[in-house]
């Protein structure tokens, strides 16, 4: 696929980046694509490997590797190569419902196993697919597909996340007439307010919609499924319902609240001013950068202080993830005064051990767009490792103003404090990223349905224990990435059609 001696004709060229003293200035996205040709030659890369692990998804070491929507990747980066842009979208498009999405913001399980990787750099197969889809849309190949017959089904999709999205997307091509509702103001989930714009325009979620609309899905914004009288209204008036409401539970902070002079205060850490979960944060920001009308960071500081701000604090984040690294990146956008990122566990190797061979995913050091903008500002990387939050110390008015932290190590799997390692951070404001622990449970006890000890809804592959009643996504699966929501909201589409006309063609 691609060139034949391709992979020994180029090197690797990744999307460019916009330096870091522009792009914190704004919240604008700052990744530059390559110009045409040199777009080609990186397709042209793609070696004709024989047994294409980068669609595999295969489980080694309990990791995945590999792409979970099994995108065709060798047939349309052959396809780029060649110049037939329309052709090698028709092959993406197959298995890909967003391509807009994974893009952007997916780690390329699909890079990670590829052959070139084995010994030297993989083919850019992420930023293949983003040219591949923008291509298409400036070029018209992406049309409304409407359905030429109606099933007389109707489905309901209970939130608008990647994997609602893509359910609706499929169910909707098959002829059956779907409504997705959602509690927020905008579609998309965590798309729209958990991936900060920097790494997600919010024109593409909008885009997306307006292109779905316009194929029959219809989009119900503010509706919430809070009682079990919206819950029956939805399994009596809809043939189906899936349930694909995210795993937006938030892992809670444990810990002392201490007076500055070192007292116990009367009130919990939830009490504290100044203590955010991450995503409400990342929310917060959104909300109000489309609200305003403007993504300078000067026009987000005169539109108000009503909403947890960055401007001026020193801030802590929590967890050492996707998103403690924009946490990072969003701080630094709103003027903070410092950013210290905390992470329990040791540090990764730079390179690959020996224990970790190609091609297992990679547990190794990265160093993101966030981590970058924080050594670019403060001259060192704002991770420290092994180490967490002991004390909150507030003033008299229970507000923020520093916190005490511990380092910590294993034994086995049970964590200790190491003794004499105490430390005093200044901190005004701390962002918990430190995860989810499932779905939030008040949809799932709407519908009256069962959570596992994971907090995830309990299902038989997608279906639940109520009768047309389906889940998918990380309300199903558990926190997890973009694709495989998209995965998942693509598995429970077909099993839905199943159910509705006794086969699938999905």
């Amino acid at each position: 696929m691609g060139k034949m001696t391709g992979f020994l004709d180029y090197e690797r060229v990744s999307n460019g980046d916009i330096p870091p003293q522009r792009r914190i200035r704004t919240f604008e996205e700052f990744h530059t694509p390559l110009d045409e040709n040199r777009r080609r030659e990186q397709a042209g890369r793609c070696m004709n490997c024989g047994v294409p692990l980068c669609q595999s998804a295969m489980v080694l070491s309990g990791m995945v590797t590999g792409c979970p929507l099994h995108n065709l990747i060798p047939e349309w980066n052959d396809q780029i190569w060649e110049g037939h842009d329309e052709h090698a979208f028709s092959r993406l498009a197959k298995t890909a419902s967003f391509p807009e999405f994974t893009g952007r913001v997916c780690p390329a399980l699909c890079e990670k196993a590829c052959m070139c990787g084995q010994h030297g750099e993989p083919v850019t197969v992420r930023d293949n697919e983003l040219f591949l889809i923008e291509t298409a849309f400036a070029e018209g190949f992406i049309k409304p597909r409407i359905p030429a017959v109606r099933s007389g089904k109707k489905v309901a999709v209970v939130g608008s996340g990647p994997s609602g999205l893509a359910a609706a997307d499929l169910l909707n091509r098959r002829g059956h007439s779907v409504t997705v509702f959602e509690r927020e103001d905008r579609i998309g989930g965590l798309l729209m307010y958990g991936i900060p714009n920097m790494k997600l325009d919010k024109k593409v979620i909008a885009r997306r919609q307006k292109l779905m609309e316009a194929e029959g899905v219809n989009f119900v914004t503010g509706f919430d499924v809070d009682s079990s009288e919206k819950a029956d209204r939805l399994t009596s008036d809809f043939d189906a319902v899936i349930l694909c409401c995210g795993a937006k539970q938030p892992r809670a902070l444990s810990g002392t609240v201490r007076g500055l002079k070192g007292e116990e205060m009367p009130f919990g850490v939830s009490d504290v001013k100044g203590v955010h979960f991450a995503v409400d944060f990342l929310t917060q920001t959104t909300k109000r950068l489309l609200s305003c009308g403007s993504l300078e960071s000067e026009a987000l500081q005169k539109a108000g202080a009503s909403w947890p701000s960055a401007g001026g604090k020193h801030v802590v984040v929590v967890g050492g993830g996707d998103t403690g690294n924009d946490c990072i990146g969003t701080v630094i956008r709103q003027g903070c005064s410092s950013v210290t990122a905390l992470e329990m566990m040791s540090a990764p190797p730079v390179q690959r051990a020996p224990s970790n061979p190609w091609p297992e995913w990679p547990k190794v050091l990265k160093t993101d767009y966030g981590h970058e903008e924080g050594i670019f500002l403060y001259g060192k990387d704002p991770r420290i490792y092994e180490t967490t939050v002991k004390d909150l110390i507030v003033n008299k008015k229970g507000e923020l103003k520093k916190i005490r932290t511990v380092k910590v190590a294993f034994e086995g799997r049970v964590m200790k404090e190491v003794l004499g390692s105490e430390q005093v951070l200044p901190c005004d404001l701390l962002l918990i990223a430190a995860g989810f622990t499932g779905c939030q449970p008040y949809t799932a006890e709407a519908f009256g349905l069962e959570r596992t000890e994971r907090g995830t809804l309990s299902s038989h592959l997608h279906r639940t224990d109520r009768a047309g009643v389906f889940t998918a996504g990380d309300m199903r699966r558990g926190q997890s990435l973009v694709v495989w929501a998209i995965a998942e909201g693509r598995d429970c589409a077909r099993e839905v059609d199943e159910f509705l006309m006794g086969y699938s063609e999905l």
